[in-house]
């Protein structure tokens, strides 16, 4: 019998708490400590996009969808900052965990699965959400940004940010050395993400692009925080969520069971 079944409930739920608040605390400590590598870079890419894409080439192109071409590209360039951020940070920091050996340790320890993974996660997230606010606060400087549906746009991009953190575990976890963690997001992070809505409407492609675009989950994760911050959407908002919770559920328990096995975790 595991020294976990001997302890009480209540030693079981506060020890798994105080696991996953240090787990959280230590990647949180991590991303403020590096914030000129964390935080400003993407600030300051997300303010060149503004400047180029919104500013020069948005008064050529016009309205897209009913709105300013500025209007239309903030929810996409704030989606994508949060996406590639949550990614990023989970896929190093856990990398840099198990090349450190820090990761046997934990998997030694008696703190369950699901905390080392919720702890990970949760440290991803927060950086994408801190980065999702600063674009957003960026964005108001060069258009004004209202937020019709609050819930749908909460809801949006912790969903997005859960999926890619976990999609981050994953690679992180199956990575033999540092360009490996740098595979997936140039190849096909990247590729996906400007290829899904973030610039254009779906309704300008033709037939056989737009049949491949909605092949795309990022494409669904953008046009429902579009909907979120202008009340528009390329699909219907249901089939987003679906798929969203899906990628979720899928890949957290891949997660979990790359914990359990051991998978690229143990020498």
């Amino acid at each position: 019998m595991s020294n976990q079944a001997l302890l009480p409930p209540a030693s079981n739920t506060r020890r798994n708490l105080t696991a996953l608040w240090t787990i959280a605390r230590r990647e949180v400590a991590r991303i403020l400590r590096i914030w000129g590598q964390t935080l400003v870079p993407p600030a300051i890419t997300m303010t060149l996009y503004f400047m180029i894409f919104g500013g020069l080439i948005g008064s050529r192109v016009g309205d897209m969808g009913g709105f300013s071409y500025m209007q239309f590209i903030v929810p996409g360039l704030v989606m994508m900052s949060v996406i590639q951020n949550s990614y990023g940070n989970i896929s190093s920091s856990f990398f840099g965990a198990k090349f450190g050996r820090h990761v046997e340790e934990l998997l030694v320890s008696p703190v369950p699965n699901w905390v080392i993974l919720l702890g990970y996660v949760a440290g991803a997230v927060l950086r994408g959400l801190m980065v999702g606010v600063i674009v957003l606060i960026i964005a108001m400087f060069f258009t004004p940004v209202r937020i019709p549906h609050p819930l749908v746009t909460l809801s949006t991009v912790l969903l997005g940010a859960t999926i890619f953190s976990l999609a981050g575990f994953v690679n992180a976890a199956y990575a033999r050395k540092f360009d490996d963690i740098a595979i997936v997001p140039t190849f096909i992070l990247t590729p996906l993400t400007y290829l899904g809505g973030v610039f254009y409407s779906v309704e300008l492609l033709p037939g056989w692009a737009e049949a491949l675009t909605h092949l795309n989950p990022i494409f669904y994760m953008v046009n429902a925080f579009r909907y979120g911050l202008l009340g528009s959407s390329d699909v219907p908002l249901w089939v987003a969520y679906v798929l969203m919770v899906g990628f979720v559920v899928s890949l957290g328990a891949l997660g979990l069971h790359l914990l359990k096995r051991g998978i690229g975790l143990r020498s």
